[in-house]
């Protein structure tokens, strides 16, 4: 996990990527935002760049290539695998099938945006601080 490396929001409503962008710059995370409007560009980039992401946050419903089956071809590529990067959903609405349906599949995290600006910013910056604290193997390997 590359805690410096770029965040990778995938969300397809306009206006929730200006509220996103608006809350990350007024926590002035050093990270660089990366958004995509559906999850084809998102795999194109990911399997292009060679930076590592460190968070990718996405939306579940989109059009072309939805929030799990995004997912299931970032799981099945074994250089995005061995990457580590934390994959977390953050819809505004869950179906409950779809979170059986997340965790079954290991998926690290999945969230409910709150439609209140303030609450929104509390639950990025728990994301985050969250990221920022947690350790993964090739690092963990690196540092030794």
């Amino acid at each position: 996990m590359n805690k410096k490396g770029p965040i990778v929001i995938i969300e397809d409503d306009m206006d929730d990527q200006d509220i996103l962008s608006e809350i990350f710059k007024e926590l002035n995370y050093e990270n660089e935002l990366v958004f995509f409007a559906d999850g084809v560009q998102a795999l194109e980039y990911l399997t292009h760049i060679n930076i590592e992401p460190f968070l990718v946050l996405s939306d579940i419903n989109m059009p072309k290539l939805n929030g799990m089956e995004l997912y299931e071809k970032i799981h099945n590529n074994e250089d995005l695998r061995l990457k580590s990067i934390p994959y977390l959903f953050f819809s505004t609405s869950a179906e409950q099938k779809h979170v059986i349906e997340a965790y079954s599949r290991s998926i690290q995290g999945f969230f409910i945006k709150p439609g209140n600006y303030d609450r929104l910013k509390k639950m990025i910056v728990k994301i985050v601080e969250y990221w920022q604290e947690c350790e993964s193997p090739n690092y963990i390997k690196n540092a030794q």
